[in-house]
């Protein structure tokens, strides 16, 4: 009975998680799968099994082309995030001494997220606006005679306010990396003489994978799944996966946008799927 009742342990230890993700996670995920194959009209929806919701996601152009759209956006806030989030995180890790000033410092990065994504994102367009502080400013001071029309309802716009809303996504998981770094193994390495460069590119680099992986899986579904900032920033020039989805609801489509979200969610999947194949991320949960 004992020793029935200890292999049985670790099962009920994780059946509370297996609930919560059966009911919050797999449950949706599996009606959204049942509503992609239902046929629909402007009335309404009628339970079916069809794929024609799939043949004309993946069959039309307009789709790829917005899916290209949107994984240029993600490619392009994953490359800025990394950059700067790794020297934000470096700086802090490294250069700052006292794990006091360390944790001031990272609460302040975190001051932005205490107001909502909308705000922080609208915030930018009275400084890219035509009439915006930017452009006003240049203008001003005679660099350009007339204003920069590409600052806002761009693709430009789109990705800066991305980069300001993701970035924190990839800074708290370095830093979390480096700080779990063995400062004794950067002084080995400069006094064995190797450079500043040498000990980031040879060192803290390789370390910091694991934090850089889950902060791209981060900002990647999260860019993926935008389409508010898409919207707004781009005045509707722009088109995103989440936005058309959107739109498609809007229209009661729903079939239609779930076929939509499914195959989004597999595109979502194969790219985290790569990430975890370049870097094993164990080590890090």
């Amino acid at each position: 009975m004992n020793n029935l009742l200890m292999r049985a342990t670790p099962y009920l230890q994780a059946t509370p998680l297996l609930v919560i993700l059966g009911f919050f996670l797999a449950i949706p995920i599996l009606l959204l799968l049942v509503v992609s194959f239902w046929d629909y009209d402007f009335a309404g929806m009628y339970p079916d099994f069809m794929t024609l919701n799939y043949a004309e996601t993946l069959g039309s152009w307009v789709t790829w082309r917005t899916y290209v759209n949107t994984l240029k956006f993600a490619v392009t806030v994953w490359a800025i995030t990394t950059f700067v989030g790794f020297w934000v995180a470096y700086f802090l890790a490294f250069h700052v001494r006292t794990a006091t000033m360390q944790m001031v410092l990272f609460l302040v990065c975190t001051v932005p997220f205490l107001t909502s994504n909308i705000i922080r994102m609208i915030s930018w367009i009275p400084v890219l606006g035509r009439n915006g502080l930017i452009n006003s400013g240049l203008v001003g001071a005679g660099v350009v005679e007339q204003p920069i029309e590409w600052l806002l309802y761009s693709d430009f716009a789109v990705v800066l306010a991305m980069v300001h809303l993701y970035t924190l996504f990839m800074v708290t998981p370095i830093f979390n990396t480096m700080m779990r770094i063995d400062k004794s193994l950067v002084e080995a390495a400069r006094d064995a003489g190797a450079a500043d460069w040498q000990i980031i590119w040879n060192v803290i680099l390789p370390l910091a994978k694991p934090g850089i992986a889950i902060g791209s899986i981060f900002v990647v579904t999260l860019v993926m799944a935008d389409f508010s900032t898409v919207q707004v920033m781009s005045g509707g020039q722009s088109a995103s996966v989440a936005l058309m989805m959107r739109n498609q609801m809007s229209l009661l489509q729903y079939p239609a946008a779930a076929a939509n979200a499914i195959v989004l969610l597999v595109v979502v999947l194969f790219m985290v799927a790569g990430i975890l194949r370049v870097v094993d991320i164990r080590k890090e949960l």
